[in-house]
């Protein structure tokens, strides 16, 4: 887990910041000026080399100009479907070959480590999330996890009491499991 120092603009000219890196902390900035209290959005990640060549046209209207700089470009993808929990969501997901990689962005609630231990005992699903939702040191994150299809994973973490970019956290395995499922809509 990394604090980004630098904005994303910044980060897309450090050589040490990844493709998949950039382009998550592209979609959490995208994000950040939308606000917060929104659903869940999903982006196709597309190579931009590939798309420059494929659909010159189509790359100048995204504003992608030269560059032998590796890079992926963002495609925000239709709304989830209203109600349809994520998990089955994302099992419906099918993405084409010209897509290499996915991302998503969701807004969550997330304890501080050890208030596990203050967990009620035997608690139903209802029950865990009104204990959550009412813990006092609970904190509004946004996440953005991004995957490629060779199985590259990226999260960029913006907590609502931090909301800057300077604030964002970044590392592959913050949210190992919203990783994971991300990676299944490539199997």
């Amino acid at each position: 887990m990394s604090d980004v120092s630098h904005s994303p603009d910044d980060v897309s000219k450090l050589p040490a910041a990844t493709p998949l890196t950039r382009a998550a902390l592209e979609i959490d900035e995208y994000a950040a000026t939308l606000g917060w209290d929104l659903p869940a959005r999903l982006f196709a990640l597309v190579d931009s080399a590939a798309l420059r060549k494929a659909d010159p046209r189509i790359a100048e209207q995204l504003g992608l100009g030269e560059s032998d700089e590796p890079g992926l470009t963002p495609v925000e993808q239709d709304e989830l479907p209203a109600g349809m929990e994520l998990d089955k969501f994302l099992g419906t997901i099918a993405w084409p070959d010209a897509v290499a990689g996915c991302a998503l962005v969701v807004e969550r609630l997330m304890l501080p480590p050890g208030a596990e231990q203050s967990r009620p005992r035997n608690a139903t699903d209802a029950q865990l999330a009104e204990w959550v939702a009412n813990h006092p040191k609970r904190e509004e994150v946004r996440i953005t996890a991004a995957v490629l299809r060779d199985g590259k994973k990226e999260i960029a973490l913006r907590l609502r009491s931090k909301d800057s970019a300077r604030e964002v956290l970044t590392g592959p395995d913050l949210v190992p499991g919203l990783t994971d499922a991300l990676l299944a809509t490539f199997s």
